[in-house]
């Protein structure tokens, strides 16, 4: 009961009014504060954990392109060594007569189109190329001077060099590997085999995520955006770049930085940045950097975080407006209810004041007719009196009505799950009995399931009163159709035969919630089976189809029809034939289908009932 509120006894129902509404308006701003609070701290925490899982997958995908780029790289480097101490080679640069030119071009042309290295070609020691793989094409590479190139020289003085740059006659990039021909204090010349990477590029592309490898002055070598190729990661200082251009390693690339900006640092090699794709708008992506093994060499992979980072923002948030809403919600209930319980002290306060003054104004006017007043006082308070019990009668009613309402329709609902619990029970009593203590877990466990399911029956009760709808989902009708036979098969125990089911294949689904269509299919059955009770001849179709518009499920029987009085008003609460029945089966299988976009039809004669439900095929 409730307490009367002390300051309630001092104020007016007009103060109390101007109280509720500072209340309201307070407890509207606080609402407003939390929710706000509630969804910048779900998307903070959302875009934290998505950049998290983008930056784990992001870096399986970056080690999986660096070893496959360290592979392609093993086979090409492998070449300068063997031809290096080859004699033919040796012959070619010693002699340098046509003879050996030749023999050494053919086999240069024959190893070049069993590997996968785009050109092989011998250089003297004076920086002129002597013989190539490509010296039947008209860029070949025969009597050009690459004394300039650093891949020359290198090799040259250390033995072997690697060196990347854009080809002078072919005017391609590619990675040049060479290796000396002799000692260092008797060089014959230099081998040297030009790798390209126009495959790799292509391969990279495929996956719609931008990666790029720059050398060690910041420079991108390799990329699945052509457009960024010889672009730098950062600016280049003047005399860095003023040596680059005199090497002519890039050829006339302007080496300007890369469209990627406003970067923000997550770790040493993680970072989320906007950069600028051709054909596309500013795009937040998330880099990751790492070195690669054997070269001085970065990849650089770039994944686009807009879409999964929305996503993940967009799942917190409505995961803490699920839990901070009903929170408020309560916490309104319980401010209203305490509102009222004042507002309902002081007009009962009020009203006895002012008849007190009222009492006192007229009480030297009616002391002549005190008998005839305290008789109208005694009558006006049994009639208050009276008054206040109907009104009490007319809740206590109206609270019987709607919980007689929500006990019919749970009573109905979980009824077939009772009456298999009950089998179940039964079927394990008797395999203890006979020390069979396998069957019997079966049952108990069977026991237990069916027990979660009459409460997501009473769940779904409860948001059918509240006109709430279940999400719909995609769903396996096969398994609804077997799920409904099921909870039947205890009650209808030799029965069953009657059903003849067209099962529909596994692939087959619909949208809607599991639980709740089996809800219908059992009624359905339910009620086609007790129509067909006592006939030798009982039968029930239950076919499957598809439509261009769906999925149709008829259940069809042979009984004898539904009375046209009934008929007209099927899906009317408490609408039955039945002696025992509650007429809710039908409203609430109605209201389930309509929930998730379908409807149910329904046909009736002296030959039988066919029930056809019309359900949204799942995507």
């Amino acid at each position: 009961m409730l307490q009367r509120p002390a300051g309630a006894l001092s104020s007016t129902p007009e103060q109390l009014a101007r109280r509720a509404r500072r209340a309201w308006l307070l407890f509207a701003a606080v609402a407003l504060l939390i929710v706000t609070a509630a969804l910048y701290g779900a998307g903070l925490y959302g875009r934290t954990a998505e950049v998290g899982t983008l930056a784990a997958q992001g870096h399986t995908d970056a080690n999986l392109k660096v070893a496959l780029l360290r592979a392609v790289l093993e086979s090409p480097r492998a070449l300068p060594l063997l031809l290096s101490a080859d004699q033919q080679v040796r012959d070619a640069l010693s002699q340098k007569n046509a003879a050996a030119i030749d023999v050494l071009n053919r086999k240069l042309e024959g190893l070049v189109s069993g590997t996968k290295a785009s050109v092989l070609y011998v250089v003297g020691t004076d920086g002129l190329a002597i013989a190539s793989s490509n010296w039947r094409e008209p860029i070949s590479f025969v009597g050009n001077d690459y004394r300039f190139r650093d891949y020359f020289s290198g090799a040259m003085q250390a033995g072997t060099a690697e060196y990347f740059a854009l080809g002078n006659v072919s005017k391609r990039p590619g990675l040049y590997i060479s290796r000396r021909v002799g000692d260092a204090a008797a060089p014959l010349g230099v081998v040297v085999v030009k790798m390209e990477f126009d495959q790799l590029e292509a391969d990279w592309r495929e996956a719609n995520r931008p990666a790029y490898v720059s050398d060690e002055n910041g420079v991108v070598l390799i990329t699945s955006v052509p457009s960024w190729r010889f672009m730098t990661t950062a600016p280049l200082a003047a005399p860095k770049q003023a040596a680059i251009r005199d090497s002519q390693q890039f050829g006339d690339a302007p080496l300007v930085p890369l469209p990627i900006m406003h970067a923000q640092a997550l770790s040493p090699d993680v970072s989320i940045v906007h950069a600028m794709t051709p054909g596309a708008s500013d795009t937040e992506y998330l880099s990751l950097s790492t070195p690669i093994p054997s070269t001085p060499w970065r990849l650089d992979y770039l994944i686009p975080v807009e879409a999964p980072i929305a996503a993940a923002v967009r799942e917190m948030r409505l995961l803490a407006l699920g839990v901070v809403v009903p929170l408020l919600g309560l916490a309104a209930y319980l401010l209203w209810r305490r509102q009222s319980a004042q507002m309902r002290i002081a007009a009962e306060q009020a009203a006895r004041t002012e008849l007190e003054r009222r009492v006192v104004e007229r009480t030297e006017d009616l002391s002549r007719a005190r008998d005839r007043l305290q008789a109208e006082i005694t009558g006006h308070r049994s009639t208050e009196a009276k008054l206040q019990i109907v009104q009490q009668d007319l809740v206590q009613a109206n609270r019987l009505a709607i919980l007689g309402q929500v006990a019919a329709g749970v009573a109905h609902e979980i009824n077939q799950p009772v009456a298999t619990i009950r089998a179940y029970a039964d079927n394990a009593r008797t395999f203890l009995d006979r020390k069979q203590t396998g069957p019997a877990e079966e049952n108990l466990g069977a026991i237990a399931a069916l027990t979660e399911r009459i409460g997501s029956i009473t769940e779904e009760l409860k948001a059918f009163a509240r006109k709430g709808r279940t999400a719909a989902e995609p769903v396996e009708l096969r398994g609804v159709i077997e799920g409904a036979v099921m909870l039947l098969r205890s009650r209808f125990a030799g029965r069953l035969d009657a059903l003849a089911i067209d099962l529909p294949p596994p692939s087959l689904k619909v949208m809607g919630n599991r639980v709740r269509l089996e809800q219908v299919l059992i009624n359905l059955f339910q009620n086609a089976l007790e129509a067909l009770d006592g006939r030798d001849d009982a039968h029930v179709q239950v076919s499957v189809d598809e439509t261009a518009d769906g999925v149709t499920v008829g259940v069809s029987d042979n009984g004898p029809g539904i009375p046209p009085a009934i008929l007209k008003s099927l899906f009317t609460p408490f609408n039955t034939s039945k002696e025992k029945g509650l007429g809710l089966g039908l409203v609430i299988s109605k209201d389930i289908v309509a929930d998730y976009g379908g409807r149910i039809e329904v046909s009736s004669d002296d030959s039988g009932t066919r029930f056809t439900i019309h359900l949204q095929t799942a995507a």
